[in-house]
């Protein structure tokens, strides 16, 4: 449970039993809204509800709510204590702090039910199959064939049908009515009506034969008997809810991926020895050892040691990013290289793996509008397909037709009104996109977020750290012709720099490094840092100054080239040595690979780009230039954004910002949809509705696309599940639906549903890849 102070909200998760349709989601939601300031949102393909609560109100309460709706209800299991090494309990990063909703724990019961479920249904077909092969193939039918089909039957009934028949009295209990009602009365209905047929009806002569019809049909002679449909229906859908489970379980699977990437135990580094210790117990600032093909055990630091990590795990970037002393790593990314020390900077809950499985998680609990619609209707639509059979039933009596055809009409009605398809039309689609929108390095808040991302018309862009990389980087260096050399003078400039803590020094210092990898960087004395000019000292007998350029131009190709970087809006220094220039070295925050990419796919999906930064008006015109933005606000403090957010809204644009700062918070949230990038700050990242995971602004549109896609499948969902019943209940009304063919028709239709979602699991985003055009 979690709560703020006081005044604010509550939110319990719970665990909820029993619910097998729409009309349950809407009886529990309701339940629980009867309490005072509670409101709740239940998911019908995870069984769970999250529950908003005043703080003050006991957890124990919304449990004896929905109980006393009909349906079982549990509190998530409390996080295990900390065990000590060897004890068979090793954790990773994250367990034991937010609890997840596929972890071992949940798994086991329905393991156990599943099993359950399993062998239900193998005896229910081996006692079924005979039945429907002597029903419906007169060629098979032997003396007294009826007698040992009322045999088999029977079980089917009753013990088969147990869960619908217990679910259905729990449900008339409390007055309420659900699939599991009308199933039960269908099977009760078919087999009473059978039993009658066969002990007073003349159905149990020796040598009765019965023809078998796809459509009901009355007869003079001797009552007609539907034990093959007290038998098909259980068997349909018992199997449809073992394919159901099994589908919805794979819609998880990403989820599930997620939590089981975290390492289990961790190797600390302790004086000149090391122990390994579960990863529960790991602290912030102890150093660990990360060795070739191991996970990264948390987020950290490298201390020591240089190497490759494979971060498609946790990003879904599939090339390995270069890490040495200084650079910062994620939880769960592989070692794909050299030994590496690493001091943990965050654990547990507070890691960047742990708050990603957070973030899906609750994506994974909302509803999108349409649901809370077809819930609602699935809720009162239970009620009156009871009430549309007992009307059918006695209208065709009323109208002279056979007992036995009107009774097999209403069965058929029963049977075939089922509201599964309307309760799983919304939760399998978005358990299965939130899940792949991770695998994808796109985590959404959820439903509305995804909502939001289709309908968004106009995409305002901050400039550092979302089109550019944040980092200052050497873009060229220039040397005088006859002087020393470009070499010389970036070692002589990297050197000194060594010293400086400047962005601009730091950049040159590990630009230097990089690129003369073969002659290590002298070191330096007297040095001096004059701010606003540069810095200066002593290399090798040189005396060496990095410095703003002043009034007195250097002669070509020097002037060339600081002209050529004030037109691109970058920075550039003089290299001086012993008092001559001999090189200009410019810098710049370079744009992100694919920034190019990004913004022509988001204009080819109909979206208007906006540039907004707080930078000079030059360097946002040379940004823009590059990109292909064509409107373009320099200068922006927070408060700017938030007020061109607020102007194009009210000019009718529906707004999505893409930032990564605290400058940017205030448009994230004021935005239709905020979009943050995950190397950016905790502020914009709670601010947001969207977060970036990987690297790479290309995941925008990627999450565009994703989000259509995933409303689209959502919409064909409950186009399925309301057309069905359009169609499917005046059949059987109007006596053209055999309750056996009814029976196999409501089990196909929510497995219909629960496919087209899982075909979003496989959704690739191959526009990104078939995009030409310039490259940055």
């Amino acid at each position: 449970m979690t709560a703020g102070p006081a005044g604010a909200v509550a939110t319990t998760d719970l665990i909820v039993g029993g619910m097998t349709c729409g009309a349950c989601v809407n009886r529990v939601e309701k339940r629980l809204a009867r309490l005072d300031g509670v409101s709740a949102t239940v998911n019908l393909a995870t069984g769970r509800a999250r529950v908003s609560h005043p703080p003050e109100l006991d957890p124990s309460d919304l449990v004896a709510a929905v109980e006393r709706a009909g349906f079982t209800a549990e509190l998530p299991a409390p996080p295990e204590p900390e065990q000590e090494p060897g004890d068979g309990h090793d954790r990773g990063p994250g367990e034991g702090h937010d609890r997840e909703p596929e972890d071992v724990a949940d798994r086991e019961p329905e393991d156990a039910a599943g099993r359950e479920e399993r062998r239900r249904l193998l005896v229910t077909a081996l006692l079924a199959l005979p039945v429907l092969a002597l029903s419906m193939v007169p060629a098979l039918q032997f003396r007294n064939w009826q007698w040992l089909c009322f045999a088999l039957a029977a079980p089917v009934a009753v013990w088969s049908s147990w869960p619908f028949h217990s679910r259905a009295l729990r449900g008339l209990r409390h007055s309420a009515a659900t699939m599991d009602t009308l199933v039960s009365l269908g099977v009760a209905a078919a087999f009473s009506w059978s039993a009658y047929a066969l002990f007073l009806g003349g159905a149990g002569e020796p040598g009765m034969r019965m023809q078998f019809s796809l459509l009901p049909s009355a007869d003079t002679g001797a009552a007609h008997l539907y034990l093959e449909a007290a038998v098909a229906v259980p068997l349909f859908v018992l199997v449809g809810r073992l394919v159901e489970a099994r589908a919805k379980h794979g819609t998880g699977s990403a989820l599930r991926s997620l939590a089981e990437l975290a390492a289990k135990d961790v190797a600390v580094r302790e004086g000149d020895g090391e122990r390994r210790i579960p990863v529960a117990r790991l602290r912030v600032g102890q150093v660990f050892t990360v060795r070739p093909g191991e996970k990264v055990a948390t987020d950290g630091v490298v201390v020591e040691g240089s190497s490759a990590l494979d971060l498609s795990l946790v990003t879904g970037e599939s090339e390995p990013v270069e890490v040495g002393p200084g650079s910062a790593v994620v939880g769960a990314a592989v070692n794909s290289g050299g030994l590496l020390l690493v001091r943990a900077t965050a654990v547990g809950a507070d890691t960047q793996l742990a708050r990603i499985t957070h973030l899906v998680t609750e994506a994974q609990a909302g509803k999108a509008r349409a649901q809370r619609v077809a819930d609602q209707v699935a809720g009162v639509f239970v009620p009156v397909v009871l009430a549309l059979a007992v009307t059918v039933l006695g209208f065709w009596l009323g109208a002279g037709a056979d007992a036995q055809a009107a009774v097999t009409v209403a069965v058929a009605i029963l049977v075939v009104a089922c509201p599964c398809a309307l309760g799983l039309a919304t939760p399998t689609a978005l358990l299965a996109a939130t899940g792949r929108g991770a695998q994808l390095g796109i985590l959404v808040t959820g439903p509305r977020a995804l909502e939001a991302l289709r309908r968004i018309d106009t995409v305002v862009l901050d400039k550092t750290g979302t089109l550019t990389t944040g980092r200052m980087h050497v873009t060229q260096v220039t040397a005088v012709p006859g002087g020393i050399g470009r070499e010389a003078a970036l070692r002589l400039a990297g050197a000194v720099e060594q010293g400086s803590e400047h962005p601009l020094g730091r950049a040159i210092a590990a630009y230097a490094g990089k690129a003369l990898p073969e002659r290590p960087l002298p070191g330096v004395t007297d040095f001096t840092a004059t701010p606003g000019l540069g810095v200066s000292g002593g290399v090798e007998s040189h005396r060496v100054e990095v410095r703003a350029p002043g009034d007195d131009s250097p002669a070509e190709p020097l002037s060339t080239a600081l002209a050529a970087a004030e037109a691109a809006a970058h920075t550039a220094v003089l290299v001086r040595v012993d008092g001559v220039t001999e090189a200009v070295i410019a810098l710049g925050d370079p744009l992100r690979p694919g920034a190019y990419r990004a913004v022509e796919r988001l204009r080819r999906l109909g979206l208007r780009p906006v540039l907004a930064t707080g930078d000079n008006a030059a360097t946002a015109r040379a940004v823009a230039a590059d990109l292909g933005i064509s409107e373009i606000h320099a200068r922006c403090t927070p408060q700017d954004k938030a007020s061109l957010v607020r102007e194009l809204r009210a000019r009718g644009r529906r707004v999505a910002v893409i930032g990564d700062g605290v400058n940017d918070a205030a448009a994230l949230a004021g935005a239709d949809l905020g979009i943050a990038m995950a190397g950016g700050t905790d502020a914009a990242i709670g601010a947001a509705d969207v977060t970036l995971v990987r690297e790479d602004i290309e995941a925008v549109a990627d999450a565009v696309r994703l989000a259509r896609r995933t409303l689209g499948t959502i919409r064909a969902n409950l186009v399925w599940a309301f057309g069905y019943n359009l169609v499917t209940v005046p059949l059987a009304a109007t006596g053209w639906l055999n309750p056996m063919v009814a029976a196999a028709a409501m089990s196909v239709s929510s497995l219909l549903v629960v496919g087209n979602s899982l075909r979003l699991r496989g959704w690739q985003p191959s526009a990104s890849r078939s995009l030409t055009g310039r490259q940055t």
